[in-house]
């Protein structure tokens, strides 16, 4: 057998072989090519994926009522104070005049000579609330805290280290006033009511004594110790807004002007300072110009997709494709659409300036927008997001979902939502003994906790602030967000949880104190709101109703008022939100994954094919060089038997003519 193809012929086997698998390879080249093309399109599709999240993305944002309904606020004079708002401010002027800033309660220690000096160990208990009139008034919502000073940490810089870790509503720092190491010991929130109290228990028996860790006692009603010197009084903000006087707790005062947040940086009095609210126009203008450069953006994507260029006789890869086809159309059908329940007086985007051009991109006449934007009877953020407007001021839209139906929703109510108390029977006693009946178990929204109150003769008032000051500061409650109002009538204690619905519970389980205190409390459950939206039960939870049926998804809130009619709830998703959900629908609804998942199948059948195809060539390949090698041989063997002949031929003799 030859070991080289040609050898014994002379011929060019391999190329002859490489030539001809070249022309069997034919149909290789064409399924590289298939694939080719079937890789193209599904980066197309990828990319036209990624072009509609971008949109989505754009449209989640915009479906905020927020956004076209923004105040944007201003102080003339920002050295003073600066303001932001909500969209319940009202648009208007306010002249303002800072009067005084609110301070934080500070005191301070005597001289001690290095910070680490010895005070004491014990125990402090630091109260919060108002002095007036001789008396200390408690702040019924800050609870009392405790801080243990062990003798471990009974020096100077050991208590102000314990104070600070104990996150006790105040602050401690050393202070060398050039003539030794002073103890500060501050109030973290500012205002009247949140004065210091500050009482020891001192291991060395004395509480009161200038010695030991009654040396920081600080009680300044009358008759009270004050081993601490006040050094900043508690004081509360007050200004003058509109002619009106105000006194708040703190320097950010969130509830003068409705909607309006006040950040007091300054005190001038006898000047007052010009607050502007104004609507946010310039951020509205850029939330819409932002919606037609996201619809402009897709629609470019899809036209280089999908693109026939007549100049060239070129298409694109994705030209003609319906998917692409229904995608586009369906998009600017639901801009052009006009809305059929808005409820503000507009139902058309070509209403606020945005208008198809001719060549299928959006334009953005600003002019028009802030002719609407200027006109009180239009109401912007209807045409845009899904909004609820209800005819009662006690009734407030909350959510809606996309499968919610347009329309007008009658409300009738039939229980309002109610906290859960627990309130005693008889009036409460008034003098707490330690030990006797200073204790009380209770659960609150199904959390339990325990409270004990600090011994001493009260009023009712005075009583009930320190019950709901003890309760509301019980870890196993406060870390829960749970708290509750106590009150008092007629020398009867109730306590009622802040939460409303059948969740909401307060039972007063034990202690020394609950008989004193409650007699037999009568408890009672709260209860969910009840109701019926367009005559169809909904499902009550708190204070807030979903709605079943067409107004499945609606979610409204009620915060008083009474049982029976409440009016109406006109409900609408607007342009932003139906285009949400259409394209949510593109892209959760495979329309393009179905897509996607089929060009993948056919490049799965491409490389099958391909592998069938190298195995077929492989086999051609292997018979040719084995019919290449037949008749090399043969050749061969021909051109042997040839030479010999000549060699036998040229031994005869030669014979004359």
């Amino acid at each position: 057998m030859l070991s080289s193809p040609g050898i014994g012929s002379g011929l060019d086997v391999n190329g002859l072989v490489t030539q001809l698998m070249k022309a069997e390879s034919q149909p290789l080249t064409a399924l590289d090519a298939k694939e080719a093309k079937q890789q193209t399109r599904l980066t197309a599709f990828g990319t036209l994926k990624g072009a509609l999240s971008s949109f989505q993305s754009n449209l989640a944002a915009l479906s905020d009522p927020a956004k076209f309904t923004a105040i944007t606020a201003g102080f003339s004079d920002t050295s003073l104070a600066n303001a932001s708002a909500t969209s319940s401010a009202v648009t208007g002027s306010h002249s303002v005049e800072i009067q005084t800033l609110a301070q934080s309660h500070k005191l301070k220690s005597t001289v001690f000579a290095t910070t680490s000096s010895a005070v004491g160990s014990g125990t402090l208990t630091i109260q919060f609330g108002t002095y007036s009139g001789g008396t200390f008034t408690l702040n019924p919502d800050k609870a009392a805290q405790s801080i243990t000073i062990s003798s471990g940490n009974s020096s100077l810089s050991g208590i102000r280290d314990a104070i600070n870790q104990a996150n006790a509503g105040v602050s401690a720092s050393i202070v060398n006033d050039g003539t030794g190491n002073r103890l500060v010991i501050a109030s973290q929130d500012t205002g009247l009511s949140n004065a210091l109290k500050i009482t020891a228990t001192d291991t060395d028996g004395n509480n009161t004594d200038n010695a030991g860790l009654s040396q920081l006692v600080y009680d300044g009603s009358t008759g009270g110790t004050t081993n601490l010197t006040q050094t900043v009084a508690a004081s509360n903000a007050t200004l003058v807004i509109d002619g009106i006087s105000i006194s708040k707790a703190s320097n950010n005062i969130t509830d003068a002007i409705e909607g309006v947040t006040l950040n007091l940086l300054k005190a001038n009095p006898g000047t007052t300072s010009t607050l502007n609210l104004s609507r946010d126009t310039a951020g509205i203008q850029n939330t819409v110009s932002s919606f037609v450069k996201a619809f402009n953006d897709l629609n470019k994507t899809i036209v280089n997709l999908s693109k026939y260029d007549a100049g060239t006789k070129q298409a694109s890869i994705l030209t003609g494709d319906s998917t692409v086809r229904s995608i586009q159309t369906r998009i600017r059908s639901a801009i052009s659409d006009p809305l059929t329940t808005a409820g503000g007086g507009l139902s058309l985007l070509s209403e606020v300036g945005i208008s198809f051009q001719s060549d299928g991109t959006l334009q953005f006449d600003s002019t028009k927008l802030s002719k609407a934007l200027s006109d009180p009877t239009k109401d912007i953020s209807t045409l845009f997001s899904s909004v609820g407007k209800t005819s009662d001021s006690l009734v407030s839209f909350t959510s809606a979902k996309s499968d919610t139906v347009n329309g007008k929703y009658s409300l009738n109510i039939s229980r309002i939502a109610t906290q859960g108390s627990a309130a005693g029977d008889t009036a409460a006693a008034l003098t707490i003994n330690a030990g006797v009946n200073n204790s009380l178990n209770l659960t609150v929204d199904g959390v339990s906790a325990n409270i004990t109150l600090a011994a001493g003769t009260y009023t009712a008032a005075s009583l009930a602030a320190e019950i709901q000051s003890k309760i509301n500061g019980a870890s196993a409650l406060s870390s829960a967000g749970i708290k509750v109002t106590v009150s008092e009538s007629s020398g009867k204690l109730a306590v009622v949880s802040n939460r409303y619905g059948s969740a909401s519970t307060v039972s007063i389980t034990g202690g020394n104190g609950k008989s004193d205190l409650f007699g037999t409390p009568v408890e009672t459950a709260g209860a969910d709101v009840a109701g019926t939206i367009n005559g169809v039960t909904a499902t009550g939870s708190g204070q807030t109703l979903t709605g079943a049926a067409d107004s499945s998804g609606l979610v409204i809130k009620i915060t008083g008022g009474a049982t029976g009619a409440r009016g109406e709830i006109d409900f609408a998703h607007g342009f932003a939100a139906k285009l949400n959900k259409l394209v949510g629908e593109m892209l959760n609804g495979r329309l393009i994954d179905s897509r996607i998942d089929g060009i993948n199948s056919t490049i799965k059948d491409i490389g099958a094919q391909r592998d069938s195809l190298n195995q077929r060539l492989a086999d051609t390949e292997k018979r040719i060089r084995a019919q290449f090698t037949a008749l090399d041989t043969t050749i061969a063997s021909m051109t042997q038997t040839s030479n010999f002949l000549q060699q036998q031929l040229s031994r005869l003799p030669t014979t004359s003519n």
